[in-house]
């Protein structure tokens, strides 16, 4: 790994789309600078060596030209509502779809922000789920980032949705937006 110069040097490895903390995973991209040229697949295999149990590298591909994070337009979440009904979910969903604009506020680095947390989403669809429903969202990326737990804050605003249990959130995927079909594409394709 090629670390970057200076009195304290760190490793040039960069975090592209993160998710928040608390979210599960299974689209994490990162961008590892190296000191010399190493072949793909055994620079996964040592990365999967050196990952705990859990943490799987899927795959290892040269960086193309441009940024990785500039790829990553948008991404899929899974929300596990254990407690709540899919017709509750499904109305809240309905309410919250039918707005043009929806303000939510979160503290960021910045302090409280105001911002729009309908213009992010693409889809939101409902579905039974053990003893709740699922809701699965596309999320185009904007500035700053909407947040699955933004859209649950809206779904309660003007949805009236309630949940006691804390919703499982899982990122299914991330990366460019492809709009006829809202579906996600392949990041790493060049």
């Amino acid at each position: 790994m090629a670390y970057s110069s200076g009195f304290n040097p760190h490793p040039r490895i960069s975090y592209a789309g993160a998710s928040p903390t608390g979210a599960a995973s299974e689209a994490e991209y990162l961008e590892i600078g190296l000191a010399e040229t190493v072949d793909p697949a055994v620079l996964a295999q040592r990365l999967d060596e050196a990952l705990p149990d859990g943490l799987d590298v899927l795959a290892v591909v040269e960086a193309a030209p441009g940024s990785l994070a500039d790829r990553l337009e948008a991404s899929r979440w899974q929300i596990d509502l254990t407690d709540t009904a899919p017709d509750v979910t499904a109305a809240a969903v309905e309410s919250f779809l039918a707005l043009e604009s929806v303000t939510v506020e979160r503290m960021t680095k910045k302090g409280m922000r105001s911002f729009d947390s309908r213009a992010a989403v693409v889809t939101a669809e409902v579905t039974a789920y053990d003893a709740g429903s699922r809701l699965t969202l596309l999320l185009r990326h904007t500035e700053p980032v909407v947040r699955p737990d933004d859209v649950l804050a809206a779904l309660r605003q003007v949805g009236g949705l309630t949940e006691a249990a804390a919703p499982l959130v899982t990122r299914l995927e991330q990366g460019p937006l492809e709009g006829a079909t809202d579906t996600i594409g392949d990041p790493l394709s060049t």
